[in-house]
């Protein structure tokens, strides 16, 4: 027997029994119904069935229930999706009860169910993350990079696709947001409005898609690619050091390869920032044209793996080791460990640890370990001397910057630590997504100082005055060496400047002739190189070391933390700094009477006057400086505005906007102290 379709019996029933208005409503209602369920299909654009980190099946799909799915592709071990999984939780915290649903999808070759687990367990993730084994939902979603997010709504709709926010990009960090973008999206869709930039740029780390592998490729992983990552790579990403991944397993290069490949053809990778053209650097990280051409055939053949004989012999691994060298002493930057925030940019923080050195010593090596390499931006080690004590140039004992390795030094050569000294750790950290600790420790060995020939020091090019308008992005600072020792010789360089920092070039100056001696045309905040000359350079050739630094204030500069700002020196990141570190040894001159060893201490009122004397001298400094009309007093209205916004207020202790001659002497002498 026939059966009549559901809705026509119920339009029959509708025709017997009410109007005809009403029949039409409910005719359009069901047409709508009908139209509804074609579109979504009575699948309800089913995605796939993906395995979360217990490997529990879950259904995904385009249409839901739910007045809004949030997908986010995340990897274990890319850094900003690790400093994202926290935000995200917080996100899918903030919206639950608006049935707004959160879905990671990990589409990465490389990444496991146990490392999935791993990277939940750590981030402290409610919200599943499901494991994209043959990447149909990042093919049906159109993903490219981690952390991406797509928002769809219940039918299945394009809201929203892009960044998270704007606060970390690769190599970039902001203290803040400046613009929530998925918030934004998320909170407009729910208040029925116009989501007003639904597409943003993603950032982050390229998604490897599964290829099938060139089988006449003439380019393997086995023969070629192991040697070009053993020369150029291994060093930092191996595991325990600095990179946030390692590269000593196949299946890891693969997963990571479009990222590699991306990486390396914007010479970001490996890192690396001076021009060529100018200087001969022992520590040159080049990759040539010729090895950049190979990684990228393979990478376009399918990445083949090759035949396994091909491979090396060798651990790569163990290749790529420090040997660290004996020390005598290892000194903790403090007793317990520093605790990191988990995101957020952090003020510089310093660590002042006496020694106890009862005698002058000499140091031939000098390390600076982080217990966490993963947090530490960079570290340096300052020596502090006893007020009136004399050290040749800046005090600079050591320093950490991540994949930076200096050579050994010979055994003649050393940095004086004078007796009383204490040591001032300042470490700059940077949050990786977890609450992390970090106890960093140096590490020293001692020279006997009668076989010390060669003092090492360091001394600098500074431009403390320096002023950066609002919104300029081509802004030149000039500085100039102090007095050269005529008798050393130049080892190495280090340009230092904060986010705004452009370019930096250093020239020497002899009578009317400069020579570039480096030129760094695109500063990177994140990677502090010293460049070490090849071949050392006599100071008694060079009258003069000067350099111009370039900033770029602009908010075109992505690591800009506020284009609005008039920007002066001072420590922290989103002030400035223009300066050059250099890297000197001059002879020691001994005889019978003078040699290296300490000298006995002198007498406490000799020490006291002498103190005074310096205190008078730099006060005396002071005034010819800034004492404009040689009135005996300092107006806050006669100096200039990087003094008056930096300075100013450390010498007038009563706040009366005049400094004195007592107060200067009393603000230094308390800055000594």
């Amino acid at each position: 027997m026939n059966r009549f379709p559901p809705c026509v019996l119920q339009i029959a029933l509708f025709w017997k029994s009410r109007s005809y208005s009403y029949f039409v409503a409910v005719c359009i209602g069901l047409l709508s119904f009908s139209q509804l369920g074609v579109a979504a299909s009575p699948s309800l654009k089913l995605l796939g069935s993906l395995p979360d980190a217990d490997g529990k099946l879950m259904q995904v799909r385009s249409v839901s229930e739910h007045r809004l799915q949030v997908f986010c592709f995340l990897g274990c071990d890319c850094p900003l999706a690790k400093l994202y999984g926290p935000r995200l939780q917080q996100l899918s915290d903030e919206f639950s009860n608006q049935d707004v649903q959160f879905i990671g999808i990990n589409s990465n070759l490389q990444d496991s169910l146990a490392d999935i687990k791993t990277y939940v367990q750590q981030l402290e993730l409610t919200f599943s993350v499901l494991k994209d084994h043959d990447q149909i939902v990042l093919a049906a979603l159109e993903g490219k990079r981690t952390p991406e997010v797509i928002v769809l709504d219940s039918s299945g709709k394009e809201v929203y696709r892009g960044r998270i926010d704007d606060q970390y990009a690769p190599g970039q960090m902001r203290s803040k947001p400046t613009r929530d973008d998925l918030r934004s999206a998320i909170k407009e869709h729910l208040e029925g409005k116009p989501v007003r930039v639904p597409r943003t740029e993603a950032v982050g780390c390229l998604i490897a898609r599964r290829r099938q592998a060139s089988s006449d490729s003439t380019v393997t992983y086995c023969k070629q690619i192991t040697r070009l990552l053993d020369h150029h790579c291994i060093e930092c990403h191996q595991p325990n050091e600095i990179a946030p991944f390692s590269l000593l397993d196949y299946s890891e290069v693969v997963g990571w390869s479009d990222m590699m490949l991306e990486t390396i053809e914007q010479h970001r990778m490996p890192p690396w920032h001076a021009d060529p053209a100018h200087g001969d650097f022992i520590n040159a990280r080049n990759m040539s044209g010729d090895d950049r051409e190979l990684f990228r055939q393979w990478v376009l053949d399918g990445t083949p793996y090759g035949d396994p004989l091909d491979r090396p012999k060798v651990d790569l691994s163990k290749d790529h080791q420090q040997p660290k060298q004996r020390a005598d002493i290892e000194i903790p930057m403090q007793a317990e460990p520093y605790e990191v925030a988990a995101e957020g940019a952090l003020d510089y923080q310093y660590f002042v640890v006496d020694p106890k050195f009862e005698e002058d010593r000499w140091v031939r090596m000098a390390e600076l370990t982080p217990s966490n390499r993963s947090v530490v931006h960079h570290g340096i080690v300052f020596v502090r001397p006893p007020d009136g004590i004399h050290v040749e140039g800046i005090g600079w004992l050591t320093a950490y910057v991540p994949g930076q390795v200096s050579p050994e030094s010979p055994s003649y050569r050393a940095r004086r630590v004078p007796a009383g000294s204490k040591l001032v750790f300042q470490m700059h950290y940077t949050p990786n997504g977890k609450p992390a600790q970090d106890l960093s420790v140096l590490r020293l060995a001692f020279a006997d100082s009668a076989e010390v020939t060669e003092e090492h020091i360091s001394i600098l090019s500074i431009n403390q005055e320096l002023e950066i308008p609002a919104g300029a992005a081509d802004v030149k600072i000039n500085g100039r060496s102090p007095r050269l020792p005529s008798d050393g010789l130049l080892l190495a360089m280090s340009p230092h400047m904060h986010l705004r920092g452009k370019a930096m070039r250093v020239e020497s100056k002899s009578g009317e002739d400069r020579k570039i001696l480096l030129d760094v045309p695109h500063y990177d905040f994140n990677w502090q190189h010293t460049y070490i000359l090849r071949q050392p350079i006599p100071l008694k050739s060079i009258d003069a070391l000067t350099f111009v630094a370039t900033f770029d204030n602009s908010k075109e500069n992505p690591s800009n933390p506020d284009p609005a700002a008039f920007v002066t020196w001072g420590d922290q990141t989103w002030e400035e700094m223009a300066i050059v570190f250099y890297e000197v040894v001059k002879p020691i001159v001994k005889d019978s009477k003078n040699t290296a060893q300490s000298k006995k201490p002198e007498s406490t009122e000799t020490a006291a006057l002498r103190i005074t004397d310096h205190h008078r001298s730099l006060s005396d400094q002071l005034f010819n400086d800034l004492d404009r009309d040689k009135s005996g007093k300092i107006a806050y209205e006669e100096v200039d505005q990087a003094v008056q916004l930096r300075n100013f207020k450390l010498f007038d202790l009563n706040h009366d906007r005049v400094i004195t001659r007592d107060e200067a002497s009393e603000a230094i002498s308390r800055m000594n102290r």
